[in-house]
């Protein structure tokens, strides 16, 4: 009896994980988005070659004026290590909810290692420096250049290298809870740079508060 019971219950977790799944999958298939992709690729494009500080000033203003209340303020922007995947590149958080973030990315070191495997679709468009991707299932690499826009599709795994002052505007839609383990596993079992991880945390928290302000101010709420 007390396997059947194991047994029953097991079958009801796996029924309530799968429904959860059905869910959030319709759920992200019919909702409504702030950002497009191609919108992203296409603006950060037209910054590209320039020096990357530069850039992304440009790039945030002009983010700001077309998204209003969804981008940070400048107060909250804070660049943050990224240690992932056997690689480490750092971080400005622009925005994030649930299903979407966007944020600026790159490295000053070279640096290369696994992308990662994630329920979500990432694309990355470089303002400068080189970005070389092997994909899986081949044995020849791709090189990227300023300009250039890599798609990362929901699922793939791909060997991913930055060359040293290689920087990009990345846009992630999908579930994107979902990718902070990815995100954080080197931190929590490798360097052990837990000030790092509450850095990650907290702009997250802080990104997610700014949307529901947003949204419910948008709705008529506050």
């Amino acid at each position: 009896m007390s396997a059947l019971r194991t047994g029953f219950k097991l079958l009801l977790f796996a029924t309530a994980a799968v429904l959860v799944v059905l869910l959030l999958r319709h759920w992200m298939a019919t909702k409504q988005y702030v950002f497009n992709r191609e919108d992203i690729a296409k603006l950060a494009k037209q910054y590209a070659g320039q020096d990357h500080e530069q850039a992304f000033s440009k790039v945030v203003v002009e983010l700001r004026k077309r998204y209003p209340g969804h981008i940070l303020p400048d107060e909250e922007l804070q660049w943050v290590f990224v240690n992932a995947g056997g690689w480490m590149g750092s971080m400005c958080l622009l925005h994030a909810s649930l299903t979407e973030y966007l944020l600026l990315f790159g490295t000053a070191v070279d640096t290369g290692g696994h992308s990662g495997r994630y329920w979500a679709e990432i694309s990355d468009t470089v303002i400068s420096g080189t970005f070389r991707q092997w994909k899986e299932g081949t044995t020849k690499s791709d090189i990227f250049y300023p300009g250039d826009t890599i798609v990362h599709a929901v699922g793939e795994a791909t060997s991913v290298q930055w060359s040293a002052g290689t920087w990009m505007v990345e846009y992630g839609r999908g579930f994107i809870p979902s990718t902070l383990g990815f995100a954080l596993a080197d931190t929590l079992f490798s360097t052990q740079d837990f000030l790092t991880m509450f850095y990650t945390v907290r702009v997250y928290a802080r990104s997610l508060l700014l949307e529901a302000g947003t949204l419910l101010a948008e709705a008529g709420v506050l």
